[in-house]
């Protein structure tokens, strides 16, 4: 990851400029010039102290518009992400300094949530290789959820890896038949919502070249679909192990309850599969609020994992209302070029996230 790389960081900076996008029909394939976009905000933030982040978060709302015209009596869903397991460090570090969401970032994002007039809030994500309550596996992670579930009035919790507090599971698609599976089947949660957030960390990814507000909602499959261990014929009560062999290896297929993926031909890759089912998914479960969490994180992979990662202080927080457009720019804070294919970098090894969901229509990635 080469964050803030100086001159193509400033000649974007300087250059960008912001527009929304009006009605139209939507085409088969979109390109850089005809997807939408939004405006942007970026903000260097220094630390995590209520002092210096709270300004900056209602600073940076404002810039894009304000939180009150998005969220104003509204059910709002936050995808968080608590990727790998709580017992996962990066040498000595606090996950949250180095690969999770930091909570004073995801509180301070509820709490300015709730002063603008959200209903409601949800925080999201798909616990790793267990059903138990989210409020649980934090606490595992050295958390206190008592500080994120006071933020706002009402304020709940969801572990979306599985079926949850629902009978059935909700089924979206995403536009023209989707690049891996014509539709998804997800937890309630991910429909049961008038905004959908998408709160993640600013990292590089082993498979993906990048992880931001979209490959964050890679972890909105359930496991007891889409796992390892999820049986043939149905979902699993619980979930099994991670999503290698449906989504990353492609070695079988997803619960029959969910539809088989489009081309049982298609390369067994996951530099081919993980980004289209990415793409898929924020084209069939659109995303309202990208904040990107860039004040401390990782380089060089997703997690502690990967070997050879290092921590990193970029020191910058970003928030969107365009998924696209927002990975768009935090691509290029890292010092990528966010109009990349693959083979070049961050996408050696790759297709293009950016890209794909530009081709359903999603944004543009041209700065």
């Amino acid at each position: 990851m080469r964050h803030l790389c100086p001159g193509y960081t400033r000649r974007f900076l300087l250059g960008s400029a912001a527009a929304t996008a009006g009605t139209m029909l939507v085409p088969k394939v979109w390109s850089a010039e005809n997807a939408p976009t939004a405006p942007v905000a970026v903000a260097r933030c220094l630390t995590y102290e209520r002092s210096e982040l709270l300004p900056t978060m209602q600073k940076m709302f404002a810039d894009i518009g304000g939180l009150e015209r998005i969220v104003k009596g509204k059910t709002v869903a936050i995808k968080i992400n608590l990727t790998g397991a709580p017992r996962d460090r990066l040498g000595y570090l606090p996950a949250e300094l180095a690969h999770w969401t930091h909570p004073a970032v995801i509180g301070t994002a509820v709490h300015l949530m709730g002063k603008a007039g959200a209903k409601r809030v949800r925080l999201l994500e798909s616990a790793w290789n267990t059903a138990d309550p989210i409020e649980e596996y934090m606490m595992e992670g050295g958390w206190d959820p008592a500080t994120l579930l006071n933020a706002a009035p009402r304020v709940e919790m969801e572990n979306t890896n599985w079926l949850g507090n629902a009978k059935k599971y909700s089924v979206l698609k995403p536009p023209n038949g989707g690049h891996m599976f014509k539709a998804y089947h997800l937890n309630h949660s991910y429909e049961d919502c008038d905004v959908f957030v998408s709160i993640a960390k600013l990292k590089d990814h082993a498979t993906a070249g990048i992880t931001l507000s979209m490959k964050n909602c890679f972890g909105i499959t359930p496991c007891t679909i889409y796992g390892d261990g999820a049986p043939k014929d149905g979902p699993s009560d619980v979930p099994h192990g991670g999503r290698g062999s449906v989504i990353h290896a492609g070695k079988r297929q997803p619960a029959a309850t969910a539809p088989a993926e489009n081309d049982p031909n298609s390369p067994r890759d996951g530099g081919y599969r993980v980004p289209r089912v990415v793409a898929d998914l924020v084209a069939a479960r659109p995303i309202h609020l990208a904040i990107i969490d860039g004040i401390e994180s990782m380089a060089g992979g997703e997690g502690p994992w990967i070997r050879g990662c290092v921590p990193v202080k970029p020191g910058i927080l970003i928030a969107g209302t365009n998924c696209v457009t927002t990975d768009a720019v935090a691509a290029a804070a890292m010092g990528y070029d966010p109009m990349a294919d693959r083979g070049k970098v961050p996408f050696e090894t790759a297709d293009s996230t950016l890209k794909l969901a530009e081709m359903h229509g999603v944004g543009t990635r041209d700065l």
